[in-house]
This record gives structure tokens, C-alpha cells and sequence, in this order.
């Protein structure tokens, strides 16, 4: 099998379209071999990483998913420790995991709704579930004694996605470019007195960790789900989201230099919006800038089998190597960390117990991910997979063309080159 037609089946799709990559991206930067480059350093990083981990290149593939496995529980112990054996279920002990890593994120400000505006819109439309948990008769009493962040926090959790997609977030189609402000992002343990009327929420999603884009908050409800790797997920969650919303706040700085698109656009990037048509074929490479995990809801999705970059995969190599920093600056276990070092596009095939190839990804997400997930039987391989793209596309150009192209695209849905 050659490298197009190995990229081809780890991307579950058609090695015409990775051949018209590489003739139109060879011709355009006068770069060549890159296919075989990308699938020779694939196969030396996992050759590397199975010899750390003391599993054969030969091996089957649950072998080699248990080696990794038992490496992320490791590292996991090894932050726990750094930690002082963190209690997740409390606050103070939460807040002191996300102390740190503002720290090593080093991202601070961004360009963020008004905390005035964010009030208007409680006023405009009470919360009436969060207001009744806390028993307050209205949104001005329960401004005088709550905290604004942890209320519109409170919204995500209680109130219902049908409540707040149809009723309180139409509020966001009114929003001109005056109405934000910069200043510092806001990194927060909630109270413990939310972890009743949260737990229905943390269970479903399985982690207990969000962020609000346009108040350029990152947030953690102190629960303990008890599962192993845990920690390690939710700093990998927490740093994700401390670059995830950096990147928006650029997009809604740029979007306010035209003030009647604003709210249009505005909007559309809060909900993920990627563009659900075909485009014509031509003579140039075709690529979607997909801002979503489309596996996440349908691993067939027909966006993922067609030329794109993805931002949330660069928000998550971000993270990776934060989490690499943690060890280097608590501890010195950063050499145990770098493991993990530029894997997050490395994954190959291994036979199963019946001689079928299998898919085993190699990125720290995924395998997070399925340790978390293990009882379920779920395995995680959409990071890696969102990842390669990425990989593909620096390797003509750059880390930083893509985060460019990334922003410049998002909007519009697609570019050609």
C-alpha cells in the first residue's frame, strides 16, 4: 500500500481525493514527497512509542490500545500527585488545578460581551429554573448576591437547550460590536452549592468542565464522576478551552469592523454553523474549514471525507502541550509527558483478535477519551483523524497558515488553493 492509499483508509476516504491534494498542493509550493513523508514519520513515531512502552510492532491491536491505555493512567496518577492529590468534588481544590493552568495557557484577554449587556439579558428574559434553585424572586435581587459568571454558567445546566436556543439566545441577534469590551478571561471552580442541579448534566456529558465564548468564561462544576484518567481530562478540557476562546474573540473582533453583519455572524459562530453544500469541482484543491467535531454526531458525516482543516484539532495540539509544560514546570515529569509530543495526527492499523485491521489512535485525546469511556466500550479515534487533515495541510504550508486560513475561511465555509 502506498502512502496516498494509506492516508486514504486511515481518513476513511477516497485516495482520488488525497492524489488531487498532492498534485495541486505539489504545484503550488513546489514541495514534493510530502504523502510518503507524512506516513514515514507516522510510522517511526509509533515504532518509537511502542518500544517506550515495551509492545511490539507486531502486537494486536488491543495490545497496543492497553499499552496506551496504562500510559494515560500512569500520567494521570503522576498529575494527581503534582496536584496534592486534588478532591474534584471541591472547589478550593479545583481552583487550584485552574490557577496553574492559566498559568502555563498564558492566554489572558480577549474581546468579550459587556457584563452590563449580560445583565440586560437576564432582565429581559429571567431564568425562572436557576432563580427558583436559588430561590430568588428576581433577577435584580439575585444579581445583588450572586455571581454573574456563575449564574450565566448556572443557564448551560439548568434551563434546557430548548429554553436557551429558542428563547434567551435570540436575545444575541440584537447585539451590535459597542456592546463588547476587552478584558481578562474569567477561569472558575462554581460553588459547591450547584453540584445537586448539576449532576444530571455532568453525567450525560461525561466531564464536568465548560466555557462561555462570548463572556470569555471557562468554567468547572466541582463533581467527581470517579473514573480513571480523569484529572489529566480535565486540565487537557480546561487548556483546550483557555486557546479555544482566544480564537473566537479574534473572530468576533473581526467580524465588528462590519457592524451590520454583526450579529449574523456573531451568532452563527456560536453555534458551530459549517457549510452544508457541495461545492462545484475546479481545477484548484478545495478545502472546508469545519470548526465542529462532525463525529461527534454522525461519524459518517460526508464533510469528513473531503479536504478540510479544522480548528478545534489546533485548539487541542495547543492543549497537548500545555499539558507537556505542566510536567516540565511541576515536578520535572516532562520527559514521561512528551510521549504524547506531536502524536495527536499518528495512529495505524493492527490486526484484531480475528486478523481484521483496526484503527488504534495514537492522540492523548482519544485515549483520554476511552479510558473515560471504557465501560461503554467506546473508543475515541475523530481527534486523530481531524488531526491528520491538519498535518496535511502545515506540511505544505504552516502551523501558523493554518490557523490563518482558519480564521480568514471560518465564515465563508471553504477556501480554494
Amino acid at each position: 500500500m502506498d502512502a496516498v492509499e494509506k492516508i486514504a483508509k486511515i481518513l476513511r476516504t477516497d485516495k482520488d481525493f488525497i492524489r488531487k491534494i498532492e498534485a495541486r498542493l505539489s504545484f503550488v509550493t513546489g514541495k514534493k514527497g510530502i504523502m510518503e513523508k507524512i506516513i514515514a514519520e507516522n510510522d517511526a513515531r509509533i515504532l518509537d512509542r511502542l518500544s517506550i512502552l515495551g509492545v511490539l510492532r507486531s502486537s494486536d491491536a488491543k495490545e497496543v490500545y492497553d499499552a496506551l491505555i496504562s500510559k494515560i493512567e500512569s500520567d494521570d496518577n503522576k498529575f494527581f500527585e503534582v496536584f496534592k492529590r486534588p478532591n474534584c468534588s471541591k472547589q478550593k481544590d479545583c481552583e487550584r488545578v485552574l490557577e496553574i493552568a492559566k498559568k502555563i495557557a498564558k492566554t489572558n484577554h480577549g474581546f468579550f460581551l459587556k457584563k452590563e449587556k449580560a445583565q440586560e439579558f437576564l432582565n429581559n428574559v429571567p431564568p425562572q429554573k436557576v432563580m427558583s434553585y436559588l430561590g430568588y424572586r428576581s433577577v435584580e435581587e439575585m444579581l445583588k448576591k450572586e455571581d454573574l459568571f456563575e449564574v450565566f454558567s448556572a443557564l448551560r445546566f439548568i434551563e434546557g437547550n430548548e429554553w436557551l436556543n429558542n428563547v434567551f439566545f435570540k436575545q444575541y441577534e440584537t447585539l451590535k460590536p459597542t456592546d463588547f469590551e476587552e478584558r481578562e478571561m474569567a477561569v472558575k471552580a462554581l460553588s459547591e452549592k450547584w453540584n445537586t442541579v448539576a449532576e444530571g448534566f455532568v453525567r450525560k456529558k461525561w466531564h464536568n468542565i465548560s466555557h462561555l465564548k462570548e463572556l470569555g468564561v471557562v468554567f468547572v462544576i466541582p463533581i467527581s464522576l470517579g473514573i480513571s484518567g480523569e484529572l489529566l481530562r480535565m486540565l487537557g478540557l480546561v487548556f483546550h478551552y483557555l486557546h479555544e476562546i482566544p480564537f473566537y474573540s479574534d473572530m468576533f473582533k473581526k467580524i465588528s469592523e462590519i457592524p451590520e453583519t454583526f450579529s449574523l455572524n456573531f451568532v452563527s459562530l456560536l453555534r458551530g454553523d459549517v457549510l452544508d453544500r457541495h461545492m462545484p469541482e475546479s481545477e484548484k484543491s478545495l478545502w472546508l474549514v469545519v470548526q465542529r467535531y462532525l463525529a461527534k454526531d454522525d461519524e459518517n458525516e460526508w464533510r469528513l471525507f473531503v479536504p478540510h482543516i479544522n480548528p478545534e484539532a489546533l485548539h487541542w495540539l495547543k492543549a497537548q502541550e500545555d499539558l507537556i509544560k505542566v510536567g516540565l514546570t511541576l515536578n520535572h515529569f516532562g520527559k514521561e509527558l512528551e510521549f504524547w509530543h506531536d502524536l495527536d495526527w499518528v495512529g495505524d492499523f493492527f490486526k484484531d483478535e480475528i486478523g481484521n485491521d483496526v484503527l488504534v489512535s495514537f492522540d492523548l485525546v482519544d485515549a483520554v477519551m476511552s479510558l473515560v469511556m471504557q465501560k461503554d466500550m467506546i473508543k475515541y479515534l475523530y481527534h486523530h483523524q481531524e488531526a491528520l487533515w491538519n498535518k496535511i495541510f502545515i506540511e505544505y504550508f504552516s502551523r501558523e497558515e493554518l490557523e490563518k486560513f482558519s480564521k480568514e475561511y471560518l465564515l465563508q465555509g471553504y477556501f480554494e488553493i
